[in-house]
């Protein structure tokens, strides 16, 4: 007997589950004209302009190379995104990346005595190195 009033009592249970579920697609179709609202006021904020991006005060500081990096560079003061643009230039005229590993950079003459005498240096480690020659 006891199983029986079991099982009669879970079908009320889901009988009294379906209209509950049948008023959620409802609720659903009221919040739907809120959302179409939010979109209208990102695409309002995203007319608006960027503020123009600033570059760096101490990068566009003019150095005056040494005369070890003015072989590769020139002697004229320039800022150190110039002088690390020109350094690249010569680099790839003189195609002195390493054909396996492009990140390494060989040196010839010229660039053995910006580097301090190594042979071979990351591009990263090559900036570093060419800092020590700006003033």
């Amino acid at each position: 007997m006891a199983t029986a009033k079991k099982t009669t009592a879970a079908p009320a249970k889901k009988a009294a589950a379906k209209p509950a579920a049948a008023a959620k697609p409802a609720a659903k179709k009221a919040a739907a004209p809120a959302k179409a609202a939010a979109p209208a006021k990102a695409a309002t904020a995203a007319k608006k302009p960027a503020a123009a991006r600033k570059p760096n005060a101490a990068f566009m500081k003019e150095m005056t190379p040494s005369a070890t990096l003015a072989a590769v560079v020139g002697a004229k003061p320039l800022p150190r995104t110039e002088v690390t643009k020109k350094v690249w230039d010569y680099i790839k005229a003189q195609n002195l990346q390493d054909a396996a590993n492009r990140r390494m950079i060989n040196a010839d003459d010229k660039l053995k005595a910006v580097f301090g005498g190594k042979a071979q240096v990351s591009m990263f480690e090559m900036t570093k190195l060419i800092s020590d020659h700006l003033k």
